[in-house]
């Protein structure tokens, strides 16, 4: 039997632009805490037409790979086999190399939100609340698919976005109505706020930030904090950021890689808050 604790393996994060992912700190860390010193952990520049070719060069020292833009979904005709999770989203951030050398694909994104969530105590809602429509966004609908027991809101910026959404939804056996993003303002009284959208989008938000707002999940975290994530702060309004998200996802791949559970959590956490510190 080949065993993964002590062999000197190999993984890394592959996407483009990848300069910028925390990925690298957050593993190596984790090896280190492991003891696993003979592990490696780098990062590639790959785009979808250079994915095929990246894959088929990697040797049997290789035990995973972490995915970010733009091959989510571009590597999902390229493997062996996908988790349910993965599938539910088309969308792949994990790949683990079997010991007959089989790819298989999942998503660890869906359930580090959920990991996230009940870190901050947030069990079950009743409602919430999506700013946004893109890829994270469907993520988001697929944790809410497991801890929302009624109708989610979506605010977006056009109708084809909604329709996305609403499909989705279907999709994902989610309760969805969508909502213009003229109105966004409406979603933070939600029991649950997840913020989806990219840097600066919800700024002009936070002057509308309830007195006692409940809890925001804003996937962002460089820079943190966001205006709308400090300013619900600031309400007594418990928030999750991004970096929890980096943090438990990251957490479930190295479990995966190596087969070592559970991951050292609080490590990891502090790596990546040290490194974004030092931005």
């Amino acid at each position: 039997m080949n065993d993964r604790a002590t062999d000197a393996r190999r993984a890394a994060v592959l996407g483009k632009p990848i300069a910028h992912s925390l990925s690298p700190v957050l593993h190596r860390t984790a090896y280190e805490e492991l003891g696993l010193t003979d592990w490696s952990y780098d990062r590639f520049e790959v785009d979808e037409s250079a994915l095929p070719g990246f894959l088929a060069g990697l040797g049997p020292e290789w035990a995973g790979l972490s995915l970010t833009m733009p091959l989510k979904r571009a590597v999902i005709p390229l493997l062996d086999e996908i988790s349910e999770t993965a599938a539910s989203v088309e969308a792949v951030n994990t790949v683990v190399f079997t010991e007959d050398r089989r790819r298989v694909g999942d998503n660890t994104d869906i359930p580090g939100m959920v990991a996230a969530l009940r870190e901050r105590g947030v069990e079950q809602v009743d409602s919430a609340a999506i700013l946004g429509a893109g890829a994270t966004a469907s993520s988001a609908l697929a944790a809410l698919a497991r801890i929302c027991t009624g109708e989610v809101v979506a605010y977006v910026r056009s109708e084809a976005r909604a329709a996305e959404m609403r499909q989705w939804g279907e999709r994902l056996d989610v309760e969805v109505r969508t909502a213009d993003w003229s109105d966004a303002a409406r979603a933070l009284h939600a029991p649950l706020v997840i913020a989806t959208t990219p840097a600066g989008t919800t700024d002009a938000l936070a002057a509308a930030v309830p007195e006692r707002p409940a809890t925001l999940f804003d996937v962002l975290y460089d820079p943190w904090p966001t205006e709308l994530a400090a300013h619900w702060s600031a309400y007594g309004g418990a928030v999750v950021s991004g970096l929890d998200l980096l943090v438990h996802q990251a957490a479930l791949q190295v479990e995966q890689m190596t087969g070592r559970t559970p991951a050292p959590l609080d490590a990891i956490r502090k790596a990546g808050e040290h490194a974004l510190a030092a931005r």
